[in-house]
């Protein structure tokens, strides 16, 4: 297994299934009151330039629930911002902690600080992956679902960092996903492309909504404008007007279709209040899987 998880493409199927899989242990034991120990003497630094509410706190409390230690650092707190190198911070770090989950703006950092680090680097969230995140989800699904095989997987609104990494694990663990987007938004084209090559078919981008959903048995999506672009929010209204997963979109999915959203959650726009708390709705479990999936990569990476 990869020292560091940076994006999901560096990982088989195999591997990602490993993480899911002692997640589902870990949540079933912390439930029967099992108490985890893994991670004593351990610390952490969490280095967040981005605001965070459900990763940070999932992080915290995944590292506390198994006896370790965080540091919490925010871009302002650190030297980063007067300009200290990467590589100063990462070798610096590794002197002190004992892994790193970083949440920032440029994949470069992350690949930066993983280049100089002598400890892991965790991707806690760049603004072209978010593979923590998509693990969680896709245990969400595997949870309600029982499989992935024959699953058909849509992706409703923009191809930002959230719909890069459902590219890479479609690729990866061979469920279908299709994703709608307007023009100009989709997925990354370099990561669609390289998915493509091994998905032999079952990746595909489609301009209507209600042609992603047909059939679907799990329905996805996330804010229209994320972190970094408020200043293009109300032009992205007009441009995602008809890519609202409301009760009219998800009556085209299968009966049983499950929505998931990553939260936090821009009622009536991306999503609707009723589906968002309706019985289809899986965002709640969704976001209680985060802790439950970071204990796992903490303790494959850490430990």
């Amino acid at each position: 297994m990869a020292k560091h998880l940076l994006r999901l493409s560096d990982f088989s199927g195999e591997e990602l299934f490993a993480y899911i899989d002692r997640a589902i242990a870990l949540k079933r034991e912390a439930a029967a009151g099992m108490r985890h120990t893994q991670l004593a003497g351990k610390t952490v630094a969490l280095i967040f330039e981005k605001a965070s509410t459900r990763t940070r706190v999932s992080f915290e409390a995944a590292m506390y629930g198994m006896g370790g230690q965080v540091i919490f650092l925010s871009a302002k707190e650190t030297q980063l911002a007067r300009s200290e190198p990467l590589k100063d911070t990462a070798l610096v770090m590794s002197r002190y902690v004992d892994g790193l989950v970083v949440r920032t703006f440029g994949q470069d950092v992350v690949a930066e600080l993983a280049r100089y680090a002598s400890i892991p680097v965790i991707n806690a969230l760049t603004d072209l992956f978010h593979p923590c995140q998509v693990l969680s989800d896709i245990m969400t699904v595997l949870e309600k679902k029982g499989t992935l095989a024959n699953l058909k997987v849509a992706w409703v609104g923009d191809g930002n960092n959230m719909a890069n990494s459902w590219v890479q694990a479609a690729a990866i663990l061979g469920f279908e996903l299709v994703l709608a987007c307007p023009e100009g938004y989709d997925p990354e084209k370099t990561i669609l492309q390289e998915a493509e090559t091994v998905a032999e078919g079952r990746i595909s981008v489609v301009r209507d909504p209600v042609a992603a959903v047909r059939g679907a048995d799990v329905i996805n999506t996330d804010v229209w404008a994320s972190m970094g672009q408020e200043g293009e929010q109300e032009e992205r209204l007009k441009i995602f007007q008809g890519f609202q997963v409301d009760t009219e979109l998800l009556g085209y999915a299968a009966p049983d279709c499950i929505v998931l959203h990553c939260l936090p959650a821009h009622r009536g726009e991306e999503i609707s209040t009723e589906v968002l708390e309706g019985p289809q709705c899986v965002a709640f479990d969704q976001a209680e899987n985060k802790l439950h999936i970071h204990k796992a990569i903490l303790e494959k990476h850490i430990a």
